[in-house]
């Protein structure tokens, strides 16, 4: 079996398998996700989304966000941990929308990443969910089931592992292949405990089994 239809027969399965999988982080609006992907960073998507609302709140525009304080937005983010650098980013990426992008979120890779804070996998979650572009996001589950499975091979640099899955991985599957990485990571190859190998829909086609 070739990497390429490995890939193919493992998103087949995960579909299956989580048929609603899908971002984790609560939104209605494209600036809420981006602010969600930079509170994430080192935090989980639980807290995040307990403690969005009330930055929502009080700030309920991406204007209202630019003018406040920074010491005001840190007092409300904190929780989700590096309280004062989330601040600061989360206002200057605002300010940068509204000054430089009408408003608007960018809906390509270039933009994105011109924006406070955002990186690769942060533009390529806001790519594939808000704007249904290709786009594969290279966060821990999918770097490391990825290698396990054995899509790609003995590869932790997110950029290479992103590289190394656009040649596999059909542009229409990827966004939706990492959201099913995600729950598959969770619910049954975790990191933190001994994968259940024993009921996972991969174990015949995944290279740790072979």
């Amino acid at each position: 079996m070739t990497k390429k239809e490995r890939a193919l027969e493992v998103i087949k399965r995960l579909k299956k398998e989580y048929p609603d999988s899908t971002c984790t982080l609560d939104y209605d609006e494209a600036w809420k996700l981006l602010i969600s992907v930079r509170l994430a960073a080192q935090c989980t998507d639980e807290r995040v989304n307990k403690i969005v609302p009330r930055l929502y709140e009080k700030y309920p525009t991406p204007a209202d966000i630019a003018k406040a304080p920074v010491e005001d937005i840190e007092a409300i983010v904190a929780p989700c941990g590096l309280g004062h650098s989330k601040a600061r980013d989360i206002k200057k990426c605002m300010t940068m929308l509204i000054e430089e992008f009408d408003g608007k979120v960018p809906d390509d890779m270039d933009a994105l990443l011109s924006l406070p804070g955002v990186g690769r996998k942060s533009a390529n979650l806001i790519l594939g969910d808000i704007f249904h572009k290709p786009a594969i996001v290279t966060d821990t589950h999918c770097i490391r089931l990825s290698n396990r499975i054995g899509l790609v091979k003995g590869e932790k640099d997110p950029y290479k592992v992103e590289m190394a899955l656009k040649k596999i991985v059909p542009p229409e599957e990827g966004n939706d292949l990492c959201h099913h990485l995600v729950d598959h990571g969770r619910a049954v190859c975790s990191a933190r405990t001994a994968p259940k190998c024993d009921i996972c829909c991969l174990n015949d086609v995944c290279m740790k089994k072979i």
